[in-house]
């Protein structure tokens, strides 16, 4: 039987880093331990680097642009979101072939609320935490001024596909997946998914 109960929404802590760490590991399908690795000093693990990250107060990947879902004290979920205002300026010759893609696409986002990552722990799915955490973002980008949502996801991540459009986010364009360093190496395309924000009357 499905558990179906909701858990705490907060916004997310310095002392949530290593959680949010593993959950945009998650959400990245291995690819921001492989980027990580690309920056670790001698006897320090990419996790290490990655919580390090997450600590920030600043850039995209910082626990200020993070909600949680928790439970018992015990963080299930995670949400990344932040405001795309202007187009990335960096040359995409320059980055590593695995990320490409995606800074292609966030280049087709100006003007939208952007969910780098939203994940939850295998122990913690089919509890429709990751469709509460989206409502929380909508609400989030409402308020901001924004009225769409934009997401990515690998095209053979057939199951995320199909709950994004189930929750109506529509597909806008596809950048071709370079290089995937890591199970479960996917191929094809990266697909930018964009939804209207329900403006509230009154």
């Amino acid at each position: 039987m499905k558990d179906t109960s909701h858990p705490n929404l907060r916004r997310a802590v310095q002392q949530d880093a290593r959680d949010l760490a593993k959950l945009i590991d998650i959400a990245g399908e291995g690819i921001p331990s492989w980027l990580w690795g690309q920056n670790t000093a001698e006897g320090q693990s990419p996790l290490t680097v990655g919580i390090a990250r997450a600590r920030r107060t600043s850039g995209g990947f910082s626990y200020t642009n993070a909600v949680v879902s928790e439970e018992a004290g015990q963080v299930l979920g995670m949400a990344l979101t932040y405001p795309i205002d202007a187009a990335p300026d960096t040359d995409i010759a320059d980055l590593p072939d695995p990320i490409k893609p995606f800074v292609e696409l966030e280049a087709l986002s100006t003007g939208t609320w952007f969910v780098n990552a939203l994940a939850t722990y295998p122990s913690s799915r089919n509890r429709r935490i990751g469709t509460v955490l989206l409502a929380r973002v909508e609400e989030q980008a409402r308020r901001a001024g924004y009225s769409e949502i934009s997401i990515q996801v690998y095209g053979q991540n057939t199951g995320a596909l199909r709950l994004y459009q189930r929750l109506g986010f529509e597909p806008v364009a596809q950048a071709p997946v370079r290089h995937h360093p890591c199970p479960p190496y996917y191929t094809g395309d990266v697909i930018l998914l964009i939804r209207k924000i329900a403006q509230r009357s009154g």
